[in-house]
């Protein structure tokens, strides 16, 4: 419990204050450049800093490492409630992502080293998906009801109560871990990679601005691409490597990363888009705008469950996260269909059902073999990629698919006039919903041949191999 509540923190966080940034902005007296770096300042440090945070946690201590995270965000999350300016705002905004930049990767690698169980680390990492997939969704309403009836100020403010429980949760409860073998931090490790990430999200936030041809988008893309090449390179010789390639060289849990950093690209986006739909074509309130996600927070939460408890035990992860990942496909060709003259339950509502029906059985899936079978030496540094996984899938996502959406916009203007201002809207969207079906479909057939056949997460590694099938996960 302790550790989803962390979870909550961060990922409650993003979609929150998405929704209070017009009213932070009214009253700050910010411009919309401003208003977009709100969200990117958290996103390069939070993105650029989660390997250095993961290998802090095997280093000194994961439950130290956890509850300082929780600490820092919750006076970062303070200081960005009071803030009488967007410079305090945007710092504020910084340290929060540094701080859950600590957090994450320990919340996961604690689950990790803490449930030895197979049947209650499935349970664990289930109930973990669930949180990670709905809360977004959750954070909408949350954020509408917040913003409508008390203040912006409380969307920031609302982490201290999460953030609190937490620390007097893993104060009470965690207990540190025993290691001899801690690994050490390399600096050139830290500082290329943490360079590297930086210039991919930051590539990619400029290309939401500035277009994919603008100098600073190709530099910073380009940058970032040639520094994590040369990561790549020095943690193959690096004595205390910050991702040791062990974690990443298993083909299983290459796959779990790629799958969430698909699942985030086309989710992310897919919610970004009806967003803008609800409240700018169907003229939803906040609130109202958040209770239309409540299908997708519920599908994820209610098959995430159903996920550990049937379909581990019958299915391979192979047919899971395939299936899934079509459901999704399914779920985002559905809301091409959405008009603005369209009903809500018409296409919206089963739209999203699919999209939480496909997400609770692919993200948790991918999630739990992400951090299975790692040497608990690594946990954190899997915690990491996880993370990082789902934050550049979900940078570049929006970014690329944002792109396809503004030219067919652009061009549906072209041909039918201003006028048509609406209409071009609601096609524009069309599209950016056909890319992330295509996203899906894509990665559903990529993942179904890159997962090992046969492979079961519900099994025991360390027990005997069932006869023609291959036990767990091979690390």
């Amino acid at each position: 419990m302790v550790v989803v509540i962390a979870q909550l923190v961060i990922v409650l966080d993003a979609t929150v204050v998405n929704i209070a940034l017009p009213s932070a902005q009214r009253d700050l007296g910010f411009s919309n450049p401003d208003r977009q770096w709100v969200i990117t300042v958290y996103n390069l440090a939070f993105g650029s800093l989660l390997p250095f945070g993961g290998r802090l946690g095997d280093a000194f201590g994961r439950k130290r490492v956890f509850l300082a995270g929780l600490a820092g965000f919750a006076v970062a999350s303070a200081v960005g409630g009071a803030a009488p300016n967007i410079g305090v705002l945007l710092a504020a905004r910084t340290v929060q992502g540094v701080f859950a930049a600590l957090l994450a990767p320990a919340a996961l690698s604690i689950i990790a080293v803490t449930f030895t169980e197979v049947k209650e680390l499935n349970k664990a990492f289930a109930i973990f998906g669930a949180v990670t997939g709905s809360a977004g969704a959750i954070g909408l309403l949350l954020g509408g009801v917040l913003t409508s009836y008390v203040s912006w100020r409380w969307c920031m403010y609302v982490n201290i109560v999460f953030a609190v429980a937490g620390l007097v949760g893993g104060l009470l409860l965690l207990r540190p871990a025993d290691s001899q073998d801690k690994p050490r931090l390399s600096v050139p490790s830290t500082v290329i990679g943490s360079a590297a990430l930086f210039g991919i999200v930051f590539g990619a936030a400029k290309a939401q601005t500035d277009g994919w041809g603008a100098a600073v988008t190709l530099g910073s893309l380009l940058g970032g691409a040639a520094l994590l090449a040369a990561f790549t390179v020095l943690q193959h010789y690096e004595r205390s490597p910050l991702i040791p390639l062990r974690v990443l060289a298993d083909r299983n849990r290459g796959a779990a990363y790629l799958a969430q950093a698909v699942s985030n690209a086309a989710v992310f986006s897919v919610m970004l888009f009806l967003t803008y739909y609800f409240q700018g074509v169907l003229h939803y309130s906040p609130i109202k705008t958040g209770a239309a996600f409540l299908p997708l927070a519920v599908g994820i939460a209610v098959v995430a469950s159903v996920t550990q408890v049937q379909l581990l035990p019958k299915f391979t992860v192979r047919a899971i996260v395939s299936a899934g990942l079509l459901a999704c496909a399914a779920g985002a060709a559905l809301l091409t269909r959405a008009t603005a003259t369209t009903a809500y339950p018409e296409w919206v509502l089963p739209g999203l059902i699919l999209l939480g029906a496909g997400a609770g059985s692919a993200i948790v899936v991918a999630i739990t073999m992400g951090q299975r079978d790692v040497d608990p030496r690594d946990a954190g540094a899997a915690g990491a990629m996880n993370n990082v996984s789902q934050q550049v899938g979900t940078a570049i996502g929006i970014a690329l698919i944002s792109t396809f959406v503004a030219t067919a916009t652009s061009g549906y203007l072209a041909a039918h006039g201003p006028a048509s201002q609406v209409a071009a809207t609601v096609h524009g969207f069309s599209v950016g919903y056909w890319w992330a079906a295509g996203l899906y479909a894509g990665g559903a057939v990529v993942l179904g041949a890159l997962i090992r056949p046969r492979t079961r997460l519900h099994l025991d590694p360390s027990q005997p191999e069932p006869a023609g099938e291959p036990a767990g996960l091979i690390g």
